[in-house]
C-alpha cells in the first residue's frame, strides 16, 4: 500500500528522510489508512515552531513536535489522495532532547513522527484511557521500526504535549 509522506526540510538539516517516511507509513499501515493517504512532515527551527505553539496553543516556547490534523474525515479532493495533516518538528529542540536523553537523533525524530502521526489519526493522551490506547499504538509502531521502547518515557511524562487544533 502506497502512502504519501512529504518531508519538507526548511533548514537543510542533516536527517534521514527515508527513516521519517518509514515511521509515518508504519503507523498508517498499522491503522489501515486508505491507499494514497498523505501527510507532511516539516522540519523547522525552534523560532518557527515557537511561533506556531504560541499562535495555536498559547504556549510561548518551542516544543519538539506539533500535529495539525486536516478536517475529519481526511480531506479528499476530486483527484487528490486523502490528506491527514501536517507535523511540524523543531529540529534544534529535538536534537537537544535526543542528546540530553542519550538517544540517536534518527530514532528520536522517527519517534516524534510516530507520535505526531497517531495524533493525526485521532489519538490523544488527554485522559488515562486515551493515553493507554495511544501508548499501545505507539509501542506497536516503535517495535515494528526497531526503536527501543526505553526512548518513550519522556513523551509519556508529558514533556511533549504536541497536539494543536
Amino acid at each position: 500500500m502506497a502512502f504519501h509522506v512529504d518531508i519538507q526540510n526548511q533548514g537543510n538539516y542533516l536527517l534521514n528522510d527515508s527513516r521519517l517516511q518509514a515511521a509515518a507509513t508504519t503507523v498508517l499501515a498499522q491503522h489501515n489508512a486508505l491507499p494514497d493517504t498523505g501527510l507532511s512532515v516539516v522540519i523547522a527551527d525552534d523560532k518557527f515552531v515557537a511561533g506556531l505553539n504560541r499562535q495555536f496553543r498559547g504556549v510561548d516556547a518551542p516544543t519538539d513536535v506539533l500535529s495539525f490534523p486536516a478536517d475529519a474525515p481526511p480531506v479528499k479532493e476530486d483527484d487528490e489522495p486523502p490528506y491527514l495533516g501536517d507535523l511540524i518538528i523543531a529540529y534544534p529542540y529535538a536534537a537537544a532532547q535526543a542528546e540530553r536523553e542519550g538517544h540517536p537523533l534518527d530514532d528520536s525524530l522517527a519517534l516524534l513522527v510516530v507520535h505526531g502521526t497517531l495524533h493525526l489519526l485521532g489519538y490523544d493522551h488527554d485522559t488515562p484511557e486515551n493515553g493507554a490506547r495511544m501508548w499501545a499504538a505507539q509501542e506497536a509502531a516503535l517495535t515494528a521500526l526497531n526503536i527501543p521502547l526505553a526512548y518513550v518515557p519522556a513523551l509519556e511524562e508529558g514533556q511533549a504535549d504536541d497536539e494543536a487544533h
